[in-house]
């Protein structure tokens, strides 16, 4: 068993591990000074197109999209060492495309839908969105209520609302789950389309604000209209594709997680041995001490989980479960690790003027997003008991 990233990736890492110090890292003021005075934490248009143009030039587009569409293919391995870096700086960049709908597409999109929107989005071209979740459905796809009818034409016509969507207002289109087929359900049921930002119907209602000057979108679908080469796969079979996604980003979230926690870390051991409380250097004080070994040792063991869990995908092999692991461990033990960084730091690590309570702010979201702790515990042991049954 292989416990190191093969060469090629691990300079893959170090690459990404410079940008982020060169490039992102001194954009963090800035950042968190705009997210104090006015609520959302942007990047200004001047700053996200000078990160483009470096990114790009360092060859770090399309990472894992196909090679025939211009990517390097790489694996999912291979993207939580990219990940991990990405995850140490607050600034909110992304590296073109975004990995999960760019999966779901791999999975569903047809000859014409590759062309339209699989290809340019894969090559950067394109921002994309995804709308699962509903008033009062949440985490579970059973209680969907959002129709899609099918026409005797072929025309698809979507009514409903869905909430809590990234991107909704500036994405250039929207995968809507819907469902077709009421008395199957999430069991053959449900569908995904493609839906263009210009669709008449489809309409972005409100911009939530979020912790940490996060945003989403609540959209309502009013007679939406759609042709039949909108239905991204098979109709009713939108339910195992959608899931795939759902699993691409929640171990792109433990990289992530992984990436806050280290950091913060990292924070604490360069800090401890500066300050000097009641004759005595924070770093000799037991309690940090040990808080610094638990850290480093819920890290490690975070880390090795994901790779794991990834290794796991690559091979084609079912990962739901250990998917569901990572994803409650890796964000509870950022949290832990980054609130005991924050604790270290004292009334600084309160402040708007460090990273680490936008560190807490993401991380504390991430324990929501892509579904909460408890269903995933759910998942968990409802794997192990239905397997001694």
């Amino acid at each position: 068993m292989n416990f190191e990233l093969e060469d090629e990736h691990r300079m893959l890492k170090d690459l990404v591990a410079r940008f982020v110090r060169d490039e992102l890292l001194p954009l963090e003021a800035a950042v968190l000074q705009r997210e104090a005075s006015g609520g959302q934490l942007t990047l200004a248009p001047e700053e996200h197109e000078r990160l483009d143009a470096r990114s790009r030039a360092l060859g770090l587009w399309g990472l894992d999209a196909p090679g025939e569409l211009g990517g390097s293919d790489l694996p999912v391995t291979a993207m939580v060492g990219v990940n991990e870096e990405l995850g140490k700086t607050i600034t909110p960049y992304d590296l073109p495309p975004d990995s999960p709908n760019l999966r779901m597409l791999l999975k569903t999109a047809d000859a014409t839908q590759t062309e339209r929107y699989l290809a340019p989005y894969a090559r950067g071209e394109t921002v994309s969105a995804i709308a699962i979740s509903e008033p009062g459905a949440g985490a579970d796809p059973s209680a969907m209520s959002t129709r899609a009818v099918r026409e005797a034409d072929g025309t698809w016509v979507l009514n409903g609302r869905k909430i809590w969507i990234s991107r909704a207002a500036s994405a250039d289109w929207t995968i809507v789950m819907a469902v077709t087929d009421m008395t199957l359900g999430s069991r053959g049921g449900i569908s995904a389309f493609i839906i263009d930002k210009d669709t008449p119907g489809f309409v972005v209602e409100r911009r939530i604000p979020m912790l940490g000057g996060a945003s989403t979108y609540e959209i309502s679908l009013q007679d939406c209209r759609v042709g039949a080469g909108q239905l991204l796969g098979v109709e009713g079979q939108g339910f195992a594709p959608m899931q795939a996604r759902l699993s691409s980003r929640r171990v792109q979230m433990a990289a992530w997680c992984i990436g806050r926690a280290q950091r913060a870390l990292d924070m604490v051991c360069d800090y401890a041995p500066l300050r000097k409380t009641f004759g005595a250097m924070l770093s000799d004080r037991q309690s940090v001490q040990w808080s610094v070994a638990d850290a480093a040792t819920r890290i490690h063991a975070c880390r090795l989980m994901t790779y794991e869990a990834a290794a796991r995908i690559d091979r084609g092999e079912e990962a739901r479960a250990q998917v569901s692991m990572i994803k409650v461990f890796a964000t509870e033990m950022a949290w832990d690790v980054i609130d005991m960084a924050m604790q270290v730091f004292g009334a600084m690590g309160m402040t708007k003027e460090m990273p680490l309570q936008q560190m807490a702010n993401e991380t504390r979201l991430m324990r929501i997003y892509e579904g909460p702790s408890e269903v995933h515990r759910w998942v968990v042991a409802r794997a192990l008991l239905g397997s001694r049954r």
